[in-house]
């Protein structure tokens, strides 16, 4: 038995030819860089509701659904890879768990996900990393005031480290800072 539609159905579902579009943007998007599945359904819906004149909301949903569903099945949407590209790179580049998270909470990547795998990131060498990168603490070329190392402090804040951990990296030697840095060489691994 046929199932019939009814036109209201009909207006509800993409045409053809938006599918056509949302494939061919999704796979252009994904080609350029890496993208959260919020990301992408995000772009593609924005997209098309400039593109398509009268679209309705459930026709843009099914497009950024259609668009998601691309790039899995094409095996280039997968949010557990970015959050773990994302969250290495930004360990390595000075970010604290609590910014790294934050910034992948706002990509869209599920809290469950961003929880694995922030399990074995490193606070303690991450802020060393952004203490080295800043030249505080440790790797400071000369004696601080207490206006430059307030500055420090606020600096290791705005990058998510509490108080303790600051205060720890601050008053490292230079030998501890630089054991913690490199006891792991393959975290440095491109």
């Amino acid at each position: 038995m046929d199932v019939m539609t009814s036109p209201a159905d009909e207006i509800e579902m993409p045409t053809a030819r938006m599918l056509s579009w949302a494939r061919n943007s999704a796979a252009y998007r994904l080609a350029k860089r890496m993208m959260t599945e919020r990301e992408l359904a995000d772009a593609i819906m924005r997209k098309a509701k400039q593109k398509f004149e009268g679209i309705s909301e459930a026709q843009l949903k099914a497009l950024g659904n259609f668009a998601v569903g691309f790039g899995r099945d094409m095996k280039v949407l997968d949010d557990h890879a970015y959050a773990e590209i994302r969250s290495n790179s930004a360990a390595r580049s000075g970010k604290s768990k609590r910014a790294i998270a934050r910034k992948l909470s706002e990509k869209g990547v599920d809290r469950e996900i961003v929880a694995s795998v922030l399990d074995e990131a490193d606070d303690l060498r991450a802020a060393v990393v952004l203490a080295r990168k800043r030249a505080f603490g440790p790797f400071r070329k000369a004696d601080a005031d207490e206006k430059q190392r307030a500055k420090e402090f606020s600096s290791f804040a705005r990058n998510g480290f509490g108080f303790e951990l600051g205060r720890r990296v601050m008053q490292m030697e230079l030998e501890e800072a630089e054991e913690i840095l490199y006891a792991n060489p393959r975290a440095w691994a491109p």
